[in-house]
């Protein structure tokens, strides 16, 4: 699917009713998984499950994704890093909706590829209280369909100066992030809402998010409710 249409998708599910730093770090990771643009990738979508896959907290202790959810229906934001200012004015953005969506029954989780030390600079920093963690790898990126490789010309731009993670490609380092996304997952990992957007500068509303946020907690309980 078109990631354009994506977006899109997203939108009609939220707009009707949802019924359902100054140096790269050098990485080593697998390169399979990662789309050549922005444009390319192929995200996770609504009714599908998202792989259990270890990711990390701030003290790099390793971290479970399905262990994770399990807790809560969990609200997840994949941001670039602490160094990207889209990503910074999204996070603090969410604060004016982290105690709503935490009355409604949700936590609230961001991760992004950004070093364990960096997320917990950029917590304290940003005075964030809902949790940051890691993806060093990527490989959460990778298993959401999210990850994609910059071109060369923003690459030369990136290179050395963020805190952005290089990928070892058959012999040559290249520059890899996952594209900005918010996902809404039940306690067993399947997704009820996506926005997914390659224009990294335009990110989901944190009133669009809380509505999608209610919404689906009222699909969750129906479930439930039909199931119990």
């Amino acid at each position: 699917m078109n990631p354009v249409k994506i977006v899109l998708v997203s939108f009609a599910l939220l707009l009707g009713s949802i019924a359902l730093p100054s140096s790269a770090s050098n990485i080593q990771t697998d390169a399979n998984g990662i789309a050549e643009s922005a444009f390319e990738v192929s995200p996770i979508l609504p009714g599908m499950k998202i792989p259990n896959t270890q990711i990390e907290d701030k003290f790099k202790k390793p971290i479970q994704t399905a262990e994770l959810f399990a807790k809560k229906p969990t609200i997840l934001v994949v941001y670039r890093g602490g160094w990207c200012p889209y990503c910074n004015a999204q996070l603090n953005g969410l604060k004016k909706i982290e105690k709503s969506v935490e009355f409604l029954g949700f936590q609230m989780i961001a991760i992004s590829p950004d070093s364990n030390k960096n997320i917990q600079e950029q917590q304290s920093r940003e005075d964030i209280s809902y949790t940051l963690l890691a993806d060093p790898k990527m490989e959460l990126a990778k298993n959401m369909g999210l990850a994609f490789f910059l071109d060369k010309k923003t690459e030369a731009m990136y290179r050395d100066r963020l805190g952005v993670p290089f990928v070892d490609v058959t012999g040559e380092e290249r520059v890899a992030l996952p594209v900005p996304a918010v996902y809404i997952i039940d306690q067993q990992g399947m997704v009820h809402f996506q926005y997914v957007n390659p224009n990294y500068d335009v990110r989901l509303s944190e009133e669009l998010l809380y509505k999608a946020a209610s919404e689906t907690m009222k699909a969750i309980n129906e479930k439930a409710i039909k199931s119990s």
